[in-house]
């Protein structure tokens, strides 16, 4: 599991040194984003429910329910949590995001596998059909939609756009237990989908190498945020699901992926809407940093 962590934030070195040495001027970091949205994040959706032989079906509906309860309960923490740690009306919405969402699709799916075994990708495949939904909804209104700001409020297009087309899709083959897609169909998805991880990280990267080395070494709201992203809210969510009579087999593999560091998408829709990535690119760098050392602490409570 250590090495899966180092990996995935070596590719987020990687985007800063290109970063650094320009690879990404001329607006290439915002193209390569909207490509990570449009193309092979639905792609990396749809192959992500095109596993072959679906796991056991009992978990599927519990697995959606608690991921609903899940989101619900970390908005409304959010809304309170984001007026707590940051006086800045227009980081608000920037920190309630990285409250609420953790990079589910990114690195959720290895680190899960690392712990359950590989046929629990599919569970929190499951699982990211709800977190999908909530990013381009509740996330896009988070981003954009900031109080006391002219800043765009959320469009209906959302509901249709690509991603959530492929997780509505996705959650259709989940719900009729559809196995036997063809590999004609499911290769080349999973072949596109497979570019999101690295270009979506680079572009983390990236969008790091514009901060100032001093700006990298965050600040008491990301320090707060980050400990509530990585620690607090996993825990309390954890305790509040097994305390509902949810499987704790269930429970545990929702409680590791939304411990998971901000989600890239933050990056990814400040860049599409053209917001300030400066504390999301802060919050994102230091929840991934830290994350090496949380995620196996938190395994342990686990256990």
């Amino acid at each position: 599991m250590y090495e899966v962590m180092i990996t995935l934030f070596a590719i987020v070195v990687v985007g800063y040194v290109a970063g650094r040495l320009g690879y990404f001027e001329n607006g290439f970091d915002r193209h390569l984003s909207r490509l990570v949205i449009n193309i092979t994040c639905p792609a990396l959706i749809l192959s992500s429910s095109m596993s072959g032989e679906l796991p056991d079906r009992r978990y599927i509906l519990p697995l959606l329910g608690i991921s609903i309860l899940t989101y619900v309960v970390l908005t409304a923490a959010a809304w309170v949590l984001s007026r707590i740690l940051t006086r800045k009306v227009a980081d608000r919405g920037v920190v309630a995001f990285a409250l609420v969402f953790g990079n589910v699709g990114f690195m959720g799916y290895p680190v899960v596998a690392s712990i359950f075994g590989h046929q629990a990708v599919f569970y929190a495949a499951v699982l990211n059909v709800v977190n999908t939904f909530a990013v381009f909804t509740i996330g896009t209104m988070m981003i954009t939609g900031g109080e006391g700001s002219d800043a765009e409020r959320f469009s209906k297009k959302v509901l249709y756009s690509t991603p959530m087309l492929s997780a509505y899709l996705s959650m259709l083959i989940v719900a009729l237990g559809i196995d036997n897609i063809p590999d004609y169909v499911s290769q080349p998805l999973t072949m596109i989908g497979n570019i999101t991880v690295p270009a979506a990280l680079l572009i983390i990267g990236s969008s790091m190498s514009h901060l100032p080395l001093r700006a990298l070494m965050g600040n008491l709201t990301v320090y707060g945020t980050t400990l509530f992203r990585l620690a607090l809210l996993p825990v309390g969510v954890h305790f509040l699901c097994l305390a509902l009579g949810f499987d704790p087999f269930v429970t545990s593999i929702n409680t590791v992926v939304i411990a998971m560091p901000v989600a890239t998408y933050g990056t990814i829709l400040c860049l599409k809407y053209n917001r300030d990535t400066t504390l999301i690119a802060e919050v994102t760098f230091i929840t991934t940093l830290l994350s090496m050392l949380t995620i196996p602490l938190l395994v342990l409570l686990l256990r």
